[in-house]
């Protein structure tokens, strides 16, 4: 019985080892590995040539028009680059400093040379006077230094009888240099800038309490 059992198992064919199957697992791993970092060198070669990062000017809060700008405002940002964009390059970010907004400026926006100027608020020669005014006063659009008014005289009587000769109200021109912080009426005290021969005149309206802020039309500078 031995002997049959030595004779069935020296019969019984053994399997052979896959060794080349061993052999070509890692090797076929190495070059997936190798294919998929080529791959993601590809599309890092193929995105840096498509769109370069450059470091350009930001903004970091709003800026309303006539504000001079600091650096607390402004940002560096790093964007693809774009030849139909052309802002203010991070190099110029301390030039800017300083400088005036020329129109409100939005967080998160990119900088460019149109939104500033280096032109002052005031001109030489002008003269600050401050005008205190009371809500009903004042326009609803927000005032900011750099924008243009009118300032109406309205004094009382005028056109308020039958018999008073009705005539055009005086009126100034200026420039808002500076915005208090409104009371809690909403009266506000504003610096505006007039010519030199202007402020007393405007010094006596604001006296008298009988005034109006108009808005100037941007487009003709005011009259």
């Amino acid at each position: 019985m031995r002997g049959r059992r030595a004779v069935e198992n020296r019969s019984m064919p053994t399997p052979p080892r896959r060794l080349g199957a061993r052999r070509r697992r890692p090797a076929v791993l190495a070059m997936a590995v190798a294919l998929i970092a080529a791959g993601g060198l590809g599309g890092a070669v193929l995105y840096n040539s498509s769109g370069q990062r450059i470091a350009v000017v930001a903004l970091a809060r709003d800026v309303p028009m006539g504000q001079v700008i600091s650096s607390d405002d402004l940002v560096v940002a790093h964007i693809a680059g774009d030849p139909a964009l052309r802002p203010l390059d991070a190099r110029d970010l301390q030039g800017t400093i300083g400088l005036r907004a020329t129109t409100d400026l939005k967080r998160g926006a990119l900088l460019v040379k149109s939104d500033l100027t280096s032109d002052p608020a005031t001109q030489a020669g002008q003269q600050i006077v401050g005008v205190y005014a009371k809500r009903s006063q004042l326009p609803a659009t927000k005032l900011q230094p750099g924008l243009q008014i009118l300032i109406v005289n309205a004094p009382a009587g005028d056109g308020g009888s039958a018999g008073a000769t009705t005539r055009s109200p005086d009126t100034l021109t200026a420039v808002v240099a500076a915005v208090g912080r409104p009371d809690t009426d909403g009266s506000t005290v504003i610096d505006v800038a007039v010519g030199p021969s202007d402020g007393p005149k405007l010094a006596l309206w604001v006296a008298g309490g009988k005034f109006q802020v108009i808005l100037a039309p941007r487009s003709s500078g005011g009259s």
